[in-house]
């Protein structure tokens, strides 16, 4: 019988977290990560605080920019400042914080949607 993938072939597909790493397509990532469909990044970035229009940089050189992006803030949800969302969405995404357990399970979702979706992840312990 064949069965359907829920995810197309060849996407970034985030498998795990915790312990401070993410394990995405079968690959560990020690620390924060940036996720795209098609590629998964080191992400310098240890708490919500440190996030900036700079620090997403990576995400805003593609070719293809994500139509949203989750923000995995670390073990809680944060109040991400206006004036960050205002410069994200002004570079193109909607950005949507949520804790990143919550982060990890949406990404995986709209992926699995074909939604335009990336993800900037803050490692938990």
């Amino acid at each position: 019988m064949d069965i359907t993938p829920l995810v197309p072939e060849g996407r970034q597909v985030i498998e795990g977290y915790g312990a401070g790493r993410f394990r995405v397509s079968g690959t560990l990532y020690e620390g924060s990560v940036l996720v795209t469909p098609a590629a998964t990044l080191g992400w310098a970035v240890r708490s919500w605080e440190q996030v900036d229009l700079a620090s997403l940089e990576p995400l805003f050189a593609l070719d293809d920019i994500p139509e949203i992006l989750i923000l995995g803030c670390g073990p809680a949800m944060a109040q991400v400042p206006r004036s960050l969302r205002e410069a994200v969405r002004a570079r193109g995404p909607v950005l949507e914080p949520m804790d990143s357990g919550a982060a990890c399970r949406t990404y995986n979702v709209l992926l699995s949607e074909d939604r335009s979706v990336a993800a900037a992840l803050i490692a938990v312990e």
